[in-house]
């Protein structure tokens, strides 16, 4: 018999042909950082509706820009389609990150709560 599977072969990179997949569990404690390069936090749960990923709960850790933003808060919600690439690491587009800047952070700490 003749197998008529063709091997295609790209100069510049390992693709088979194959789509690779992860299990969600992989995905637990991964690390997520933002298309710029800033690291965004942890992966703690994937959120599942109709048998579709529908987001990813992403928990605020110690030196992560959520807990800068956040503050007391212990994570937000990421809908997947703000997912870019998920490997070794989750990449997530800007558009996910809150609006923040220095200044906002500095008002906030020095004002008495109530």
């Amino acid at each position: 018999m003749y197998s008529t599977a063709v091997k295609y072969k790209y100069p510049y990179s390992d693709y088979s042909g194959m789509l690779r997949l992860k299990k969600i569990t992989e995905t637990y404690d991964m690390k997520v950082f933002t298309d710029l390069g800033d690291y965004f936090g942890d992966v703690e749960e994937a959120i599942i509706t109709n048998n579709k990923v529908y987001g990813w709960r992403v928990r605020a850790t110690k030196n992560s820009f959520l807990t800068k933003v956040l503050g007391s808060a212990k994570g937000v919600i990421v809908p997947h389609q703000l997912v870019k690439a998920i490997g070794d690491i989750f990449i997530i587009s800007r558009t996910a990150v809150p609006s923040y800047t220095e200044e906002e952070g500095q008002e906030s700490t020095t004002t008495p709560e109530m």
